[in-house]
C-alpha cells in the first residue's frame, strides 16, 4: 500500500495517537504525532508551543517529503502547506463522557506533582467543551469545516470500537478506493 499519507484527527481523548500507531504498524510505515511538532519538549510536557513556522519546517525535515506516513493529532489551525499532502484522512469521534474518562485516566497517570492538578482540571474542562465549541481552540464545528476543505477522502469513525477493528475499517476503505482508481 505505497503512497498513503494519512492524517487522523479528532477531539482530545478520542484515540488519534492510538489508532495512528496501530495503523502505521499495519501499513508498515512510520507514525508521527502533531504534539511532537507543536510543543517543545519540557518536563512536565505540553508547556511551551513552537512557532507555527518552526513546526512546519520541522515536519518538512522529519517526514513530509516521504511517500508514506501516518500523522495523528490536530493540525487544522496550522495546516497550510501540509494538508494538500494528505491522501486520506480519518476523523475520529467518541461521546464526551467516554473521552473525558479516557483523558482523566491518562492525565492522572501523567500527573506527578499534585500542584499540577488545577492545570489538569482546566485541560479536562477545555476538552469537554469540544462538542459545544464554547472555549477557544479545537472543536467539532471547526474540525468539520476544515475537513470539508481537504482534497482527499475523509472517513469518519467512532473510536469506541476495538482498535483492531478500526484499523481493519481504514485499510478496507483504502483497498476499496484503490480498486476504484
Amino acid at each position: 500500500m505505497a503512497g498513503n499519507r494519512i492524517h487522523i484527527f479528532g477531539a482530545s481523548g478520542v484515540g488519534t495517537t492510538t489508532l495512528g500507531r496501530a495503523l502505521a504498524s499495519a501499513l508498515e510505515t512510520q507514525h508521527f504525532d502533531t504534539d511532537d511538532f507543536y510543543w517543545y519538549p519540557t518536563d512536565p510536557p505540553f508547556r511551551n508551543k513552537r512557532p507555527v513556522g518552526e513546526r512546519r519546517r520541522l515536519m518538512e525535515q522529519v517526514f513530509l517529503p516521504r511517500r508514506d506516513w501516518v500523522l495523528s493529532g490536530s493540525i487544522d489551525s496550522w495546516s497550510e502547506g501540509i494538508d494538500h499532502r494528505f491522501t486520506f484522512a480519518v476523523y475520529l469521534t467518541l461521546d464526551t463522557r467516554r473521552r473525558i474518562r479516557r483523558l482523566r485516566a491518562r492525565e492522572g497517570w501523567r500527573l506527578q506533582d499534585p500542584a499540577e492538578r488545577p492545570k489538569m482540571e482546566a485541560f479536562l474542562e477545555w476538552a469537554a467543551a469540544y462538542d459545544d465549541g464554547l472555549l477557544p481552540g479545537r472543536n467539532r464545528a471547526r474540525h468539520l469545516a476544515w475537513a470539508d476543505t481537504l482534497d482527499c477522502p475523509v472517513m469518519t469513525l467512532n473510536s469506541g470500537r476495538p482498535v483492531s477493528i478500526l484499523v481493519h475499517d481504514v485499510i478496507d476503505t483504502l483497498d476499496q478506493a484503490r480498486a476504484l482508481a
